[in-house]
């Protein structure tokens, strides 16, 4: 009997591919398809979510479209597509009604949707990571 060494069956998470737009949404590219979410920095001020509601027409959106809208009180917060392409499915968590987990967890599990970027390796109007996290803590 053959004995698989214990790295062998490990399961490692994916190396992240992380970008940011300026009106601070985030994308986790990972081959042909991507992760969308919000950014904490955009959710200041948020205590708890009560609803959020996703456009629509959620299957095609251009960059800049309104993907979901997150409520809170008085608050209406828009989740923008931060590239081109189709909507695979919106985050599990959030559809069974554990809309919380996107200010928990706003840029790991509380991601809003898995996308299929039209150009997957187009990374233009996009911010790396560091270069936005400078941004967030010198400009507000």
């Amino acid at each position: 009997m053959m004995k698989i060494p214990s790295k062998a069956i490990q399961t490692s998470k994916p190396k992240r591919d992380l970008y940011y737009t300026m009106d601070y949404e985030w994308i986790d590219f990972q081959g042909s398809v991507a992760y969308i979410g919000i950014c904490p920095f955009k959710l200041t001020g948020i205590k708890e979510i009560q609803k959020i509601e996703f456009s629509k027409d959620n299957n095609s959106k251009k960059c800049g479209e309104v993907v979901a809208s997150i409520l809170y009180e008085d608050y209406k917060i828009d989740v923008h597509m931060p590239v081109s392409g189709k909507i695979l499915s919106i985050n599990n968590a959030i559809l069974f009604g554990n809309k919380n987990i996107v200010l928990q967890e706003p840029e790991n599990s509380g991601y809003i949707a898995l996308i299929v970027p039209s150009s997957p390796y187009d990374r233009q109007g996009l911010t790396i990571s560091e270069k936005y996290r400078m941004s967030t803590k010198t400009t507000h």
